[in-house]
């Protein structure tokens, strides 16, 4: 039976013949069937939309990076941050949106760092202007000061500020002789690594000393004793004073 349906092309079902019945075109003798294409064929990676199915930034063409970010025109640095790690994250994979927020950080972060340097520079200007137009005694007086780095100031503020913690930790024990001794010691010692000159540095730290056990001698007894610890003695609360004379000589003096 499959043999003879096989040989005898007239012998097909009624769907089949009435399919093609109705969908072929005779022409010149020659029959045409028609090519159905009711289902979509795929399309290859290039027809794909750019980016592919990433979201798209919707605000690439604003001008004002502020805008485009969604941030205040006086958010800080922090904030546009912020504002550009959540734009990334939310259209990461989207090559020209990723561009757009980038461009935008960039511009304004470039505008912050050029208004930082131009305020340093007009400031250290405005000092400058200040010196210049100050009285003779002033001009000479600035010329013994110096403003060292921000990495030596701290040192030398924890090194004295240790010697005071020291000094009221030992208090009921005895006097606080041996740690002005320290102090006094490392004064010249680093006043003598900047001048140079050991006879100026004992001199510029025993004046230091001495002026500053004079002002607290005079200006600690006017201090009221109720703000006072009861053990804290009028030679305890002098040596403070020194100490910070002492700070003062060894990092801005020269």
């Amino acid at each position: 039976m499959s043999s003879s349906s096989l040989s005898n092309p007239t012998l097909s079902t009624h769907f089949l013949g009435h399919k093609l019945g109705k969908s072929r075109n005779i022409k010149n003798g020659i029959t045409y069937f028609p090519i159905f294409r009711g289902h979509k064929v795929a399309r290859c990676a290039v027809d794909m939309p750019y980016g592919g199915d990433a979201p798209t930034f919707p605000r690439i063409r604003v001008w004002d990076p502020y805008k485009r970010l969604g941030i205040s025109p006086y958010a800080s640095e922090e904030e546009i941050w912020s504002a550009r790690n959540f734009l990334l994250q939310q259209y990461a994979g989207h090559e020209r949106s990723e561009e757009s927020i980038e461009a935008a950080f960039e511009k304004l972060l470039m505008g912050s760092f050029q208004h930082r340097k131009k305020t340093k520079i007009n400031l250290k200007s405005r000092l400058k202007k200040k010196v210049e137009e100050s009285p003779p005694w002033i001009k000479n007086l600035l010329n013994f000061v110096e403003l060292p780095p921000m990495e030596v100031i701290f040192r030398r503020l924890f090194l004295f500020a240790f010697m005071g913690g020291w000094s009221i930790m030992n208090s009921s024990e005895g006097g606080p002789a041996f740690q002005v001794a320290v102090s006094l010691a490392a004064c010249i010692y680093f006043l003598n690594e900047k001048t140079k000159s050991l006879a100026r540095a004992f001199v510029i730290g025993l004046g230091a000393l001495a002026t500053g056990w004079i002002c607290g001698s005079i200006f600690v007894p006017m201090i009221p004793t109720v703000l006072i610890h009861p053990t804290w003695t009028l030679e305890l609360l002098t040596s403070l004073v020194a100490y910070v004379f002492l700070f003062l000589a060894c990092t801005f003096l020269k």
